[in-house]
């Protein structure tokens, strides 16, 4: 299509644009939506999902202590279902 926009995708972005979405998502409170991060960043809306979603997994990695890991989130659950 002539004449069509077309955002890069977020391996096109700099490596600080990147990191500054994940910086940005981390320390909003309330937890935006990633769509509004990516406004605020004039990019593409799915262009910082995936790099907020492995800094998010990275937690489970125990390379973030703020957050709780994934056997920490299971606990109460596991913890009903036990008699």
């Amino acid at each position: 299509m002539r004449g069509t926009l077309t955002m890069p995708s977020l391996r096109e972005y700099p490596l600080e644009l990147r990191e500054r979405a994940v910086r940005m998502y981390r320390t909003a409170e309330p937890k935006p939506v990633i769509r509004r991060t990516a406004e605020v960043l004039c990019v593409h809306h799915e262009a910082p999902r995936g790099r907020i979603r492995q800094a998010e997994a990275e937690a489970d990695a125990d390379e973030r202590d703020d957050l709780l890991t994934t056997e920490e989130k299971d606990e109460p659950a596991q913890l009903r279902r036990d008699p």
